[in-house]
């Protein structure tokens, strides 16, 4: 069988023998009754736990809307329009409202990435901004001990709308929701304090009850006071296919149900072999955020076996102590052994892939530099057949092989050990 993976703006092809194959996890098959910006206008008509915006804003109030910075698909450019005329109708003035990037740890985007993020009509009506974490207002600490220092527009205006995108995060649960406050507008030792809990049994994929990350980012948000948000589900091709309005967990738990139906995948058993792509650009644009394929592909690989994980990650490694973790560490183990003692935002990233690799191989198909792939303890190759001939040489003709097309939002589910 033939597939077309995702590569940046571009696929990589890939012939998997038929008597290999035991399984492809695609999206299920959940039909819409809308899509795009009609499905928007649907959410933003029926809200779910509040009023509708209009009703909650009053003229005169200043309104910071956070959403999404570049490493994110969230479509901001489908979903703005129809909040700004919802936010117009209600008599709030252009002037007033100011559309904040969250950046969480990510690199500061350049204006032309903010106008293609939101669109040239958004652009030229409203303020829009990165988040600056240099410029925060502290409201305390959650009872986890998190520090809640919020950027600072955010902070002062009279209304917090949060814009995201649902999809499986391999220790919050669920993007999404509350996570445009805590990580997008949060300083780093916010973000380091929360994250610090990824190393905890409940801090899951698809699980948002005693989920200690969930519960804190949660905490957090309510103390700063969210009025509404907007979330969307996204389909393998990053259209909208449902999005929900509304109460920061309520909305958002109604989200995450919808995409458990679309997204989430029994499978029997565990393969040999897991293929599995980030999906293409923007997702696979460095290996800070291509891992998290790599991290639902775990759950589908037997112990022993090789995942080829396959993203451009043109920019590189991503991110500042992501990258001096992984080129810096003895050995993979290190970092896992660091991380219990000296937790960093971005080592958790490198202790993530650690731990992947204390059971599987991991084969790379990327745009980085070859010597620069082993040093990080991964085998590096150029195309996606190369790397998939040389593993089923490793496991064996018989080896069973499992494809991801869509891994970065794809959890294999119900798996025998």
């Amino acid at each position: 069988m033939e597939f077309e993976l995702g590569f940046g703006s571009c696929t990589q092809t890939l012939a998997v023998p038929d008597e290999n194959l035991v399984c492809v996890l695609l999206p299920n098959a959940v039909p819409p009754w809308l899509t795009g910006e009609d499905e928007v206008a649907r959410a933003l008509q029926n809200p779910i736990g509040t009023p509708r915006l209009r009703e909650i804003v009053h003229p005169g109030e200043t309104v910071a809307i956070v959403t999404s910075d570049n490493t994110r698909p969230l479509p901001s450019y489908a979903i703005l329009p129809k909040l700004l005329d919802e936010l117009y109708e209600a008599g709030i003035q252009k002037r007033d409202i100011t559309v904040v990037f969250g950046l969480g740890s990510h690199r500061k985007q350049t204006q032309e990435e903010q106008r293609k993020l939101v669109g040239s009509r958004v652009y030229s009506e409203v303020r829009c901004i990165d988040g600056d974490a240099s410029n925060c207002v502290r409201y305390g600490k959650t009872s986890r001990g998190t520090p809640v220092d919020i950027v600072r527009p955010v902070a002062e205006a009279d209304r917090r709308i949060c814009l995201g995108n649902i999809e499986y995060h391999y220790f919050a649960g669920y993007s999404g929701g509350a996570k445009a406050i805590m990580p997008g507008v949060s300083t780093r030792a916010a973000i380091q304090a929360n994250h610090s809990r990824m190393v905890e049994e409940s801090a899951a994929a698809g699980r948002l009850e005693g989920n200690p990350v969930r519960e804190d980012i949660e905490e957090a948000a309510r103390m700063v006071g969210v009025d509404f948000i907007v979330n969307v589900v996204l389909d393998e091709h990053k259209q909208i296919v449902h999005a929900v309005a509304g109460d920061m967990v309520l909305a958002h738990r109604e989200g995450c149900r919808y995409l458990d139906r679309l997204f989430g995948k029994p499978i029997a058993d565990r393969a040999d072999i897991v293929v599995v792509s980030q999906g293409g650009a923007p997702k696979d644009i460095n290996l800070y955020q291509t891992q998290k394929a790599l991290d639902n592909a775990k759950h589908a690989v037997k112990r022993g076996g090789v995942i080829i994980l396959v993203g451009s990650c043109k920019e590189g490694l991503g991110e500042r102590v992501f990258e001096q973790w992984m080129t810096t560490a003895p050995n993979a183990y290190s970092m896992i052994e660091r991380i219990q003692t000296d937790f960093q935002l971005g080592g958790h990233k490198a202790a993530a892939i650690a731990m992947v690799l204390e059971d599987a191989d991991i084969f790379l198909v990327s745009e980085l530099d070859p010597k620069l792939v082993e040093k990080i303890f991964l085998r590096p190759f150029s195309t996606v057949q190369e790397a998939f001939d040389v593993a089923l040489r490793q496991r064996g003709e018989h080896a069973s092989v499992l494809v991801m097309p869509f891994g970065g939002s794809t959890l294999p589910l119900s798996v025998r050990l």
